[in-house]
């Protein structure tokens, strides 16, 4: 007789499967990306609610205080940037997503001359950095007279957004049924009037990213705001928070409740929107 030797057979991992190091990898990398996301936030939150001398101690907070944010709302323009910053961001946002919605419609829906040397402006303009318009753009606001305004800064703010979320845009009318403009004409609607009544309460998704990216745009810009208006009365939120630094001193306990203050109003806009910008974001992925 012949020995046979039996042995176990080899367990196969299923595909998709991580072998036990491979997750403890894993794991270990979303936990240093997460202390590094984490970090900064929570150590200018921690800061200014410091005493200015204990700014750069690494304990948490042992002598609170909130001197900080009284010192930045009552002895500082604070209030004053924040109305600019609000006239402007509104202007920039509400604007921003009509122009962005009506562009990428009509790219999306209408052959017209010109469409495909539009499409190529909208690129290109995303190809040039802050610093090489900065110049050009001053010159301009200039000649119009338009620095130190705020109109300057929407018009600024609008060249900066309305390219790329009119791209967005057109990705996520892509993905509407062409049916539901058809349908609106046979009911006797305008081209408008399907666009307004019946494409952008479907839009609403892309509309919320395309709201936030031009809030944020207008929110968080320095270089423009910093370059375009001048005196401390015509600053905006990012512009003002660079007087608490100059070339000999760093006020930090007011740097960084002026920061706490500024990045709120964001946090609260993201909350808004955020169930709608992974959609919002993944439009024209797929099409119908």
């Amino acid at each position: 007789m012949t020995d046979k030797t039996i042995t176990a057979p080899r367990k196969v991992r299923a595909r998709g499967e991580r072998s036990p190091l491979a997750s403890l990898g894993l794991h270990l990398t979303l936990i240093v990306a997460t202390v590094v996301a984490v970090f900064p936030p929570l150590w200018l939150v921690i800061t200014s609610f410091k005493p200015k001398t204990d700014a750069f101690d690494s304990s948490l907070v042992k002598n609170f205080t909130l001197g900080n944010y009284s010192h930045v709302v009552g002895d500082t323009a604070f209030l004053s940037w924040l109305g600019n910053s609000m006239i402007v961001v509104g202007l920039t946002t509400v604007i921003g997503v009509f122009i962005s919605a009506t562009t990428g419609y009509a790219v999306s829906r209408f052959r017209f001359p010109g469409l495909r040397p539009l499409m190529w402006l909208l690129l290109i303009t995303q190809m040039f950095p802050v610093a090489v318009l900065i110049v050009p753009l001053y010159n301009l606001l200039a000649s119009l007279g338009l620095l130190n305004q705020p109109v300057g800064l929407v018009v600024t703010y609008l060249t900066v957004a309305v390219p790329f979320c009119a791209w967005m845009m057109k990705g996520y009318f892509d993905g509407i049924p062409v049916e539901i403009d058809e349908a609106g004409r046979v009911d006797g609607l305008s081209p408008f009037g399907t666009f307004w009544r019946l494409i952008m309460p479907l839009a609403k998704p892309g509309l919320a990213v395309t709201a936030f990216y031009t809030f944020i745009t207008g929110w968080a810009e320095v270089a423009y705001a910093s370059a375009f208006m001048t005196g401390e009365e015509n600053l905006t939120l990012a512009g003002g928070l660079q007087t608490f630094v100059n070339q000999y001193t760093a006020d930090w306990g007011s740097l960084t409740a002026a920061a706490v203050l500024i990045a709120a109003p964001a946090a609260i806009v993201f909350g808004l929107v955020q169930r709608h910008l992974v959609s919002g974001l993944t439009a024209g992925a797929t099409k119908s």
